[in-house]
């Protein structure tokens, strides 16, 4: 089973996070090893810290209102290795070890995978 490993961060690293008008970032995670963008989910302030503090991805959900973390229900866990914010600071990336069939609530590994152009 993999491990959750705290991530040491600074508050000026904290603060370099620009939050939208809704108090959220958008955080891009991604499989370790493979580079595989798995999903998207939003976070605010708390939910980075959380995720930060305990190594494993936490979210807010913009529909029911609330913190959740990544594979608590499903068992898919997610365990924070790498972490950074993008050069405006509008823009999370996480590199996970995935736990599980995935990170697609679908079943499916990834949630990308619907591709344009694609025809009959």
């Amino acid at each position: 089973m993999p491990e959750s490993i705290p991530i040491a961060v600074t508050a000026e690293q904290l603060d370099a996070v620009t939050y939208n008008a809704d108090g959220l970032v958008p955080a891009i995670v991604q499989e370790e090893g493979t580079g595989k963008v798995l999903m998207m989910a939003w976070m605010n302030a708390d939910s980075l810290r959380q995720t930060f503090e305990t190594g494993r991805t936490w979210f807010w959900s913009r529909s029911r209102q609330e913190y959740w973390c990544k594979g608590e229900t499903s068992g898919d866990r997610q365990y924070v290795r790498e972490a950074y914010y993008d050069c405006d600071g509008d823009t999370l990336l996480f590199v996970v070890e995935q736990e599980g069939k995935g990170a697609c609530h679908t079943g499916n590994f990834s949630c990308f995978f619907t591709a344009f152009g694609e025809g009959d």
